[in-house]
């Protein structure tokens, strides 16, 4: 199951990027024999400043077809990790080819396509920077893996 992170704004070089490109590879060694992966990040940027309904054209037009769209907001489902890991290879299982987990802006996600999303996921409560939210859903991907595999990398 190839993943697509979607994401507002460009990520620069610095720690954020180290560290998404550390998981990001992490994942893609740990998932190819689970038939997770590879993961591709495409970023949007609305230059004109128009808010969340512009943000969401642009986004749209970076789901591949068919996607499974999965949105990252603080009104989406909490879970721990290993529930995570079971909902990827739930997916994975019932035939899905992608997978496209959305990170808006500043402004969040545009309702039109809040709409259109077949599962949310919340880090929490909190409200995350969008840069450092795409981190953290590369740390859990890695994580979601490693659980799946077997691995010791995730303790209860």
């Amino acid at each position: 199951m190839r993943v697509h992170i979607c994401a507002v704004g460009r990520l620069r070089s610095g720690p954020e990027r180290a560290l998404l490109d550390d998981y990001l590879t992490r994942f893609e060694r740990t998932g190819r024999a689970l038939s997770l992966g590879p993961v591709s990040v495409h970023e949007v940027e609305d230059k004109k400043g128009r808010g969340s309904d512009a943000e969401a054209e642009l986004l749209e037009r970076a789901l591949p077809a068919n996607a499974h769209i999965a949105i990252l907001d603080e009104r989406g489902k909490i879970m721990p990790s290993p529930e995570f890991a079971n909902t990827l290879a739930r997916w994975r299982d019932d035939g899905q080819s992608d997978v496209a987990f959305i990170i808006g802006g500043a402004d969040g996600i545009a309702k039109s396509l809040r709409a259109k999303a077949h599962f949310k996921l919340s880090f929490g409560a909190m409200v995350w920077p969008h840069m450092l939210a795409r981190v953290m859903l590369s740390e859990q991907l890695y994580r979601a893996a490693t659980i799946l595999a077997g691995s010791p990398y995730h303790r209860e």
